[in-house]
């Protein structure tokens, strides 16, 4: 279930919703006027997240080699490789 928070919490609470976000590694919605304004996670949330999203593009620009044919073989992929170790 999120964690929601008002503006005036983040700025009157900012010790508990930091210690909020390390907790539960996971983003505190802020609200401004009672309506949502901001999603608030700790930087190491924030880098999983990002890793995650890095991780799925690399798989989505293979499935698009893939359909593109862009494709060999595994023996041939480990003969470059090592014939490139041997330079």
């Amino acid at each position: 279930m999120p964690n929601i928070r008002s503006s005036a919490d983040l700025r009157n609470g900012y010790n508990e919703i930091s210690n909020l976000c390390h907790k539960y590694n996971e983003p505190v919605f802020i609200t401004k006027n009672g309506k949502g304004d901001l999603a608030v996670m700790s930087v190491e949330a924030y880098e999983a997240l990002m890793g995650r999203f890095e991780l799925y593009n690399l798989i989505h620009e293979g499935i698009e080699d893939i359909d593109a044919g862009k494709v060999r073989t595994f023996s041939d992929a480990m003969s470059d490789i090592k014939a490139r170790r041997k330079r």
